[in-house]
């Protein structure tokens, strides 16, 4: 990388997004390392992708959260008097996106996104709508750490855009319709977030995803299935919280991330209660916590049975 940030030096590079690359940097003052994203400007098209990183700068260097990546300064290339590139100084989070670590737990699922709700949470007092929330915006780190990424769409509660933002099969309807946005809107592309994640499939939204031919497929009779009709060990209650969430009307919806928040709480009580009464019963049956082994006779049984089973063929396996 050719541009340099004044008072930091670029050490490698650790990701790509669709306009840009992502580095690790280290301030010289303190020796501190920082993530930064590089954006340039190769020709007009390129012109959004600009404007994405001023703005995620403008929203993320006010947010101040646990769950929330925040933003530290902007450096701007200049020549012509037109900006050729930006670089972005963001916190680092050194881990996975949860597309690439999604939690295969009931009980860290609930766990991870009762933090995402608490950092839009956040991010809605503060006056912004995420409007991107999708899997690869949210990342997990060690010692529980979550983080809400790239706030490139953001934009302020109540915001009109004048153009179709967001990213398919996490898309709201107000979105697709160019309607005021706010904390509801955050309130589906979740929804939709933790549907795929529970249940492996996107949610029908009014956009879906690239098409054989690279276009944009819009779907418009497609009913959704609720996740625990594909998976049925997923708690009712949450599938219930998950539907709702993705509601076409968003007065239908939660009202906002505490109401989801403390429905995702309960859902976890619930659980582990559940789950302690179940242990409990188990170590009234079963004192040692194991269920006792089998007779010897059983056993001999077993033994006997198994090596009569005819062995297949060499040619046969």
């Amino acid at each position: 990388m050719n541009a340099e940030i004044p008072g930091y030096r670029i050490l490698k590079q650790i990701g790509i997004g669709a306009a840009s690359r992502i580095f690790i940097s280290v301030e010289l003052k303190t020796g501190k390392k920082f993530a930064v994203k590089h954006v340039v400007r190769n020709s007009p098209d390129d012109d959004p992708f600009i404007t994405q990183v001023e703005t995620e700068y403008a929203v993320s260097s006010k947010l101040r959260h646990p769950h929330l990546r925040h933003s530290y300064a902007i450096h701007r290339v200049r020549k012509l008097l037109q900006v050729k590139e930006v670089l972005l100084v963001m916190e680092l989070v050194d881990g996975l996106n949860l597309e690439k670590a999604r939690p295969n737990r009931l009980n860290t699922f609930l766990t991870i996104f009762q933090k995402v709700a608490q950092g839009l949470h956040a991010m809605h007092q503060a006056g912004f709508v995420h409007s991107d929330i999708k899997p690869t915006n949210i990342m997990l780190a060690p010692k529980g750490v979550v983080k809400i990424i790239d706030f490139g769409q953001s934009c302020p509660l109540l915001h009109r855009k004048e153009r179709i933002q967001g990213t398919p099969d996490y898309i709201a309807p107000e979105q697709v319709e160019r309607l005021p946005l706010d904390q509801r809107t955050d309130v589906f592309n979740l929804g939709a977030t933790m549907y795929w994640v529970l249940t492996s499939e996107k949610y029908p939204t009014a956009i879906r995803g690239s098409d054989s031919r690279g276009g944009i497929a819009l779907i418009t009779s497609e009913k959704p299935v609720a996740p625990n009709e594909i998976n049925d060990k997923i708690p009712l209650a949450l599938s219930n919280l998950v539907m709702e969430c993705c509601r076409e009307k968003a007065a239908d919806r939660p009202a906002d991330m505490v109401q989801l928040g403390a429905r995702l709480a309960m859902i976890q009580r619930l659980w582990r209660k559940q789950r302690e009464e179940l242990r409990a019963q188990r170590r009234a049956i079963w004192p040692t916590g194991e269920p006792p082994p089998a007779p010897p006779a059983l056993d001999a049984i077993a033994a006997a049975a198994q090596e009569n089973i005819d062995t297949p063929p060499e040619e046969d396996r």
